[in-house]
């Protein structure tokens, strides 16, 4: 959203799935119960479809640069704050990890605060996650500074 709007002036993201596709596909599976009955090919059906149309996903290939969010960074219209606990069973913290970094190498300005020991809801640190939150806001969108 922030790179196709630039009336978005800052974000925050709390233990997103903010990875590029090749890593969503080959490094993460979403924890959840098993998926209703789908047709026949069902989900691993559309990522053989799309290996097979497209070749093997990897930060190379053309077509899945294209798709990855992470691949349009230079274009943000703000800063990111980013949250993350480290007993995240749902999303790996190496996400944000990530994100953090490519966007310092875009030359953008992001925070990432890492909550040690803490699961995927910020339980533990959900006040201090907060206010950290509405702080960055205050600063970064508020018009009355």
């Amino acid at each position: 959203s922030m790179v196709v709007s630039y009336d978005i002036k800052a974000g925050v993201i709390w233990a997103g799935v903010v990875a590029s596709y090749p890593d969503l596909i080959n490094n993460w599976r979403r924890r959840i119960s098993p998926p209703p009955p789908t047709p026949t090919g069902g989900l691993r059906g559309w990522r053989n479809a799309l290996v097979e149309q497209y070749g093997k996903p990897d930060d190379t290939n053309p077509f899945w640069k294209t798709l990855s969010a992470n691949n349009y960074l230079s274009q943000i219209s703000g800063p990111l704050q980013l949250h993350h606990g480290t007993a995240d069973h749902s999303v790996p913290v190496a996400f944000s990890q990530k994100l953090e970094t490519k966007m310092k190498a875009a030359g953008k300005q992001v925070e990432l605060y890492i909550y040690e020991g803490d699961d995927h809801n910020l339980a533990n640190n959900f006040n201090t996650a907060i206010q950290r939150s509405v702080e960055f806001f205050n600063k970064n969108v508020k018009v009355n500074k």
